[in-house]
């Protein structure tokens, strides 16, 4: 509990007793106004205060103008009439009440997620004349070394140039596990260094690091507000002045028909009382917060598991999910690929290797690198020159004065080649020398362990299609398919390729269905921005990709895309059952006041007790237990 909720809190305390002795006491009735007033002050002046500014500021009908509008109702007819001032007191004592548990609430949920994304780095280790010293990471540029050292924070994404360790990369992913790291892996910012000493070299500014995107994430996420959020808000434009207006006609029309068309005495004390009763009772507190707070916490509780949710529109749109859309490379497989087989080579392996991977060198290609890796030495870039990289085909480049082509068989149809073609399965790279064809290298790619399970569990929470969208070659893209159960494959697409089909997808489905394209590659970014919802592999995918995607997977594992879209329907779930709650016991209540069945006792929980009840069910979305 805070400052500010200590002080409230003893305002409460102080209100209540003083309320008590007052009500014992056996006083007139001048000097009964003037103690009663007191609590009343004491505990409902930052309210009189605020409902004043927005009358000022022509910002009337709030629920803080209610409050002051019943209350001083309230007080006006225990002067006029019943002497009674308990209940004027009681209604700003049990609002304040419940204001002090959702403040309350609200600042538990924050500090909760503060607790889960406790990963902004104080400081950076920067060794200077042979000693540490500690320095701001929005100090430390690209290129720098820095020293982490057993429990400390990795600061800045970069590659291990020294030491070995085992990270807790808890905070980012939601797995317990330690991931090991030695000298050449990259690491990202975020983790914890559990063990050895690392000395790493930064490849990225502190602004550009994992830890501040996924910090700006989160911070930024309850700006992008969900369609159930800004119907509450329109909801509470519209609602609260007409609730002031009806609580007015209920003041005067029942008075006015009684004098002028009964022609009876009218009591226009119990109208009064009964209007004013309307106002308690009609506070829209327990939608205007709980809403918003069941998103906040929905969100918070997806961080936890290690998924980064941009907005509450996108959480909403996750419950509707009816198609999941999947790259293959680095989202089903693991994008580490390997030389398999090297075949009708008339040269040496090591002479074929070592041109595709010479013509290959300026690529960052998964496919490139593993042709890197199997070559072996390092590459001397001064015998490769005139590096041409055709979309979708390959890359003709000239080595050592020859005309080298590495790519797939529609680059050796585009050249005019013959080639032969390989029924391993695999992807298969044609290479080619001064226009004669001279081999093939066969390469393939892992299928994540956890594949075949993600799509199992996407089907068996509603999820009606499934789809692969691959530049890989038909023979290959089948074989991954049928061996992880996807409904549809569409294989030896380009990047563009990808988006058409997409959009033809999206024409497909049912209106209220949404379609969710998950990727990993800088040429994903498009598909994501174009896709009702883009999931994104946070640790392996690239930058562009990430900051196209609506969702961030942070372990890469398919398996969380269903997860994701259970804590979405929880959340959902929570928020229409607010919704429902919160609108069915305000109609009752207003209608029961409204006869006169219920009095400003019944208008206070009406008021005070719907939010509580609100708001502690909202806070179950910070807790998600879906698998």
């Amino acid at each position: 509990m805070n400052k500010k909720q200590k002080k409230m809190l003893f305002r409460i305390v102080l209100a209540a007793a003083l309320m008590v002795v007052f009500a014992l006491l056996p006083i007139g009735d001048v000097l009964r106004f003037v103690l009663f007033l007191i609590p009343y002050l004491v505990i409902g002046y930052d309210i009189l205060l605020k409902a004043w500014k927005g009358i000022r500021n022509k910002q009337v009908f709030d629920e803080n103008f209610l409050m002051s509008v019943a209350t001083i109702g309230a007080m006006f007819i225990a002067v006029t009439q019943s002497g009674d001032y308990v209940e004027a007191i009681a209604v700003m004592l049990f609002y304040q009440i419940g204001e002090l548990f959702q403040n309350y609430a609200i600042g538990k949920s924050r500090k909760n997620i503060s607790e889960l994304m406790d990963i902004r780095p104080d400081y950076a280790n920067v060794e200077l004349d042979g000693k540490l010293e500690q320095v701001d990471p929005e100090e430390v540029c690209v290129g720098t070394t820095i020293i982490v050292q057993p429990g400390e924070k990795i600061p800045i994404d970069g590659i291990v140039t020294e030491g070995t360790s085992s990270l807790n990369t808890s905070a980012l992913t939601g797995e317990s596990l330690p991931r090991d790291v030695k000298i050449g892996d990259e690491i990202i910012s975020g983790c914890i260094n559990m063990t050895g000493v690392l000395k790493i070299q930064t490849t990225k500014e502190f602004g550009e690091s994992t830890v501040s995107k996924i910090l700006d994430l989160v911070e930024n996420a309850s700006s992008r507000k969900s369609k159930s959020e800004d119907f509450i808000s329109k909801f509470a434009k519209v609602y609260t002045p007409a609730v002031c207006y009806s609580a007015l006609a209920l003041a005067v029309i029942p008075s006015l028909f009684s004098m002028l068309i009964l022609q009876v005495p009218a009591n226009a004390s119990q109208w009064l009382y009964r209007a004013l009763s309307f106002l308690v009772a009609s506070c829209p507190c327990a939608l205007v917060v709980s809403i918003p707070l069941s998103f906040f916490a929905g969100i918070g509780g997806a961080s936890k598991e290690g998924i980064l949710v941009k907005g509450s529109n996108y959480l909403e749109a996750l419950s509707k999910t009816g198609c999941v859309v999947f790259d293959k490379t680095g989202t089903l497989t693991q994008g580490v690929f390997e030389v398999s087989a090297i075949h009708h080579n008339v040269l040496s392996e090591e002479t074929l290797i070592e041109y595709a991977a010479l013509a290959e060198s300026a690529s960052s290609h998964p496919i490139s690198k593993s042709l890197k890796r199997a070559y072996g030495r390092e590459i001397d870039r001064s015998r490769v020159t005139d590096i041409q990289e055709i979309s979708g085909n390959g890359i003709v480049a000239e080595v050592d004065g020859k005309e080298v082509a590495v790519g797939n068989n529609k680059l050796m149809k585009r050249l005019n080649i013959s080639h032969i073609d390989c029924h391993s399965v695999g992807t298969i790279i044609h290479i080619a020398v001064d226009s004669k064809y001279v081999g093939h290298i066969v390469i393939s790619d892992i299928i994540k362990a956890t594949s075949e399970k993600a799509i199992s569990a996407l089907k068996s929470i509603g999820v009606k299609k499934t789809v692969m969208l691959t530049g890989d070659s038909e023979k290959v893209a089948q074989q991954v398919a049928s061996s992880i159960g996807i409904d549809a494959v569409c294989s030896e697409l380009l990047p563009g390729d990808k988006v058409s089909k997409v959009e033809e997808l999206l024409t497909e489905k049912p209106p209220k269905s949404r379609l969710a394209f998950v990727g990993d590659g800088i040429n994903d970014a498009p598909v994501l921005s174009r896709a009702d919802i883009g999931i994104a592999m946070g640790a392996m995918g690239s930058d562009a990709a990430i900051e196209a995607a609506d969702v961030v997977l942070m372990d890469d594992d398919p398996m969380k895309i269903a997860k994701a879209i259970k804590i979405s329907r929880k959340c959902l779930g929570i928020v229409y059952q607010n919704i429902v709650f919160a609108i069915s016991i305000k109609v009752m209540a207003l209608i029961l006041v409204a006869l006169g069945v219920a009095n400003m006792w019944i208008a206070i929980f009406a008021d005070v007790g719907v939010m509580v009840l609100a708001v502690l069910n909202a806070i179950r979305a910070l807790f998600v237990h879906t698998m």
